[in-house]
């Protein structure tokens, strides 16, 4: 499909095209995250290592006060979420459709990521190379998954959550609240670090209902200097907490498990996004930028779930070139920096193409009975679930693949009744 085809086809006068333009800038700004983290070189012993220049850098914990993203992600989610279970249910959608069509937009396009894994992590094993290194690779192409486990919860916690905020709203936060302060609390009380992880029932959700107040135009009402002094609070607050308090001073510190840091940061980013959204939306006026977060958009689960594979991928196409793997953190490593995003997107993009059909949802019939939805949901979330908790390796790949194909599988089947299929794609 073209591009004017694309926007011909969008009703964009009641769409908030700058949330797009986030949405698109925060996964870019991942691969470029990425792309300074990871580094594959020779090791001590003269054999291949991987590394981490960017944590290296003295302005490392700094920086991920800017460019830990994720926070705005689950924000833009929030709004998405807010606004889609609006139209859902205002077309006589319910509950189990909608948790059954967000489920299988994250399933769907994992299904291959994971067979991918399955099979490469297999034949490396098999060939007998290096444990450590294979190791190193699977962690780090696996790292991005943990997103698709807290997006499932936030996505599954769309209906309940969206009634609590219709019927009280500031009640739904101020609880959401407590429990991610509660969890911190015993978590580092105890020393326990496993109790962080009851922290994505709270944390992520707690940061999508900030997209619920967006939507509800919360952040429209606020003056400019308002919305400037509430994220200067929260970056003051960060401080003594990161300092003096149990938390990292690094924000992907924070990351998994998720800790109170990021509830803080998400309020900020909101803020800031709506600060700058009348830059943005100058942007969005322009057809060419259109196209472009359009393009993007429509292929950003796949930019998301593969940007690591296929960077690995080609630091191991460069590194049988001669001269054409410079050393990591060395200061040609940090100049090709910029050509390999650009051949990392032109990939992307290509390979989007190949899976395109297989991750359109196309027309689904009637939605399986909500005990089915929920079986589906599991088999969704326990794969990246694993990844995040144990990181990757052959026998989560294994195991992940088949439990999402269960998944795919389940939330397809369309029973019929009445001998008809009513479509709810």
């Amino acid at each position: 499909m073209t591009t004017r085809s694309v926007t011909a086809t969008v009703d964009l006068s009641r769409r908030d095209l700058t949330l797009d333009l986030a949405r698109v800038v925060c996964v870019l700004f991942v691969i470029v995250v990425h792309l300074v983290q990871v580094g594959i070189g020779p090791g001590p012993d003269g054999g291949l290592a991987a590394s981490r220049p960017a944590e290296e850098q003295p302005w490392f914990n700094a920086a991920t006060w800017v460019g830990q993203i994720m926070p705005l992600f689950f924000v833009v989610g929030g709004f998405a979420s807010a606004t889609g279970w609006r139209s859902w249910t205002a077309k006589g959608g319910d509950a189990a459709g909608f948790v059954r069509t967000r489920t299988l937009r994250l399933a769907q396009p994992a299904l291959p990521l994971f067979i991918f894994f399955a099979v490469v992590l297999g034949v490396a094993t098999a060939a007998g190379l290096p444990d450590q290194l294979v190791a190193d690779a699977a962690i780090g192409a696996g790292s991005p998954l943990w997103f698709l486990a807290a997006y499932l919860l936030c996505q599954a916690a769309v209906p309940l959550l969206a009634a609590c905020h219709a019927r009280r709203p500031v009640l739904t936060l101020l609880t959401l609240a407590m429990g991610v302060v509660l969890v911190d609390a015993v978590r580092f009380s105890t020393g326990i670090p496993e109790i962080g992880l009851l922290n994505l029932l709270f944390v992520w959700p707690l940061i999508q209902q900030f997209g619920f107040w967006y939507a509800d135009g919360w952040f429209d009402r606020r003056h400019p200097l308002s919305l400037v002094a509430i994220a200067a609070a929260c970056y003051l607050l960060l401080w003594p907490l990161t300092s003096l308090g149990p938390y990292s001073a690094s924000m992907l510190g924070n990351l998994n498990p998720p800790t109170v840091p990021l509830v803080i940061l998400g309020i900020a980013q909101a803020c800031l996004l709506r600060l700058l959204k009348p830059v943005l939306a100058r942007l969005m006026a322009l057809r060419a930028m259109q196209g472009v977060v359009f393009v993007l958009g429509s292929r950003l689960m796949t930019i998301y779930l593969w940007h690591l594979p296929v960077m690995l991928a080609l630091t191991g196409v460069s590194l049988l070139i001669p001269g054409a793997a410079p050393a990591p953190a060395s200061p040609a490593w940090w100049w090709s920096r910029p050509i390999l995003f650009i051949v990392v997107l032109g990939v992307l993009l290509a390979l989007s193409l190949v899976l395109a059909k297989w991750e359109a949802l196309g027309t689904l019939g009637r939605a399986p009975a909500t005990g089915i939805v929920a079986v589906a949901w599991v088999c969704a979330f326990v794969p990246p679930f694993a990844v995040m908790e144990w990181f990757l390796d052959l026998p989560i790949a294994v195991v992940g693949a088949l439990l999402l194909g269960v998944a795919v599988v389940l939330l397809r089947r369309s029973p019929v009744a009445d001998g008809s299929v009513r479509s709810e794609a």
